[in-house]
């Protein structure tokens, strides 16, 4: 009942912190799109990928006392920070859900911006089109980012090296 909960402690077992909500949304994504079996449902929206479902699942994970969650005030917003308490190890030790090792994948990803987690995980969720359909979908619904076709090809590079396989130049991603 409870598998999908230890899941995402496993994940914070793994990262110890993570800050921000959004960059929190985009590791999920980006680590289930690249075959690490998180179940949560996304939906494209404002800032790409969003799963309402991880957001609940994170409330209960906060009510139950297994995951810390401290708000820091910012000069003109609210950041977030998450950690796994005591009791949500415990938790863990007693579910541990079947997962395979991602903690490296992890990791990468935690050394990157939200910014730049929101264009790889927008990339990953138009995966079934080409390449070049990718980055014209981005540019169409993210248009005010301005994403450099730099960041694009760090963003490919990522996902290459965060996947289980190789992408083809124009073929399909999937």
């Amino acid at each position: 009942m409870l598998t999908d909960h230890a899941k995402l402690l496993r994940f914070f077992a793994e990262m110890k912190k993570v800050t921000g909500r959004k960059k929190l949304q985009k590791m999920i994504f980006i680590l289930q799109a690249c075959g690490v079996p998180f179940q949560e449902k996304y939906q494209f929206h404002i800032y790409g990928p969003y799963s309402e479902e991880l957001t609940l699942r994170m409330e209960e994970l906060c009510n139950l006392g297994f995951i810390h969650e401290e708000k820091e005030e910012k000069s003109n917003y609210a950041q977030y920070i998450y950690e796994i308490t005591d009791e949500g190890i415990d938790f863990l030790y007693q579910i541990q859900p079947d997962m395979p090792d991602f903690a490296n994948k992890a990791k990468l990803l935690q050394q990157e911006s939200s910014r730049f987690l929101e264009l790889t995980a927008t990339m990953l969720f138009f995966r079934d089109l080409t390449k070049q359909e990718v980055e014209k979908k981005v540019h169409d619904v993210k248009p005010k980012q301005n994403y450099s076709a730099t960041e694009m090809d760090r963003a490919w590079s990522l996902i290459e090296s965060i996947s289980h396989h190789q992408l083809p130049d124009n073929k399909q991603m999937h």
